[in-house]
């Protein structure tokens, strides 16, 4: 990795931990680069942190899921919803963007991709396909504190059938 661009990294990283305390809901540019903005209330219940090297952002908060009313239907990238693969919905993550999601009641993991927007309910920071929650036993309580790990940035491409 060339100078400049470590440069560029590790300002980025500043300006992300400076504005970490007044923001929780992470916003991203188009090519997938992390940029911090304030916005009040939104994820208020959440918090933000940066981890060891193997995530690149990890977020607490609500899950819940979504199923039956969906399935079939067109998910924000364009792609038809699975409720039984592993996706998941997500406010700002860009499209393709893998999450290691554990749900902290019991330490169940799973890795999901966000292909569709959401939650739009107050206080929760993901919405799992039945799939997901199928794996780490959220169908039964419908919600639960997690602990999503961003693994990969996604590009935020949408899908287009060929």
């Amino acid at each position: 990795m060339n100078i400049s661009k470590q440069a560029g990294i590790a300002l980025m990283m500043i300006g992300i931990f400076a504005t970490l305390d007044c923001s929780t809901s992470p916003r991203f540019t188009k090519g997938g680069e992390q940029t911090a903005t304030s916005v009040s209330g939104e994820h208020s219940s959440t918090s933000a942190r940066r981890t060891s090297s193997k995530s690149l952002l990890t977020l607490e908060g609500v899950a819940s899921y979504y199923a039956d009313d969906f399935h079939g239907k067109q998910a924000a990238n364009g792609e038809t919803f699975d409720m039984n693969d592993l996706t998941a919905a997500h406010r700002t993550f860009p499209f393709g963007t893998r999450v290691r999601v554990t749900n902290l009641a019991n330490g169940k993991v799973v890795v999901v991709r966000v292909n569709d927007r959401g939650p739009f309910k107050e206080g929760r920071i993901i919405d799992l396909s039945r799939g997901a929650a199928r794996k780490i036993d959220l169908i039964q309580t419908g919600t639960t504190k997690v602990r999503l790990e961003v693994l990969q940035w996604g590009d935020g491409t949408l899908y287009h059938k060929k």
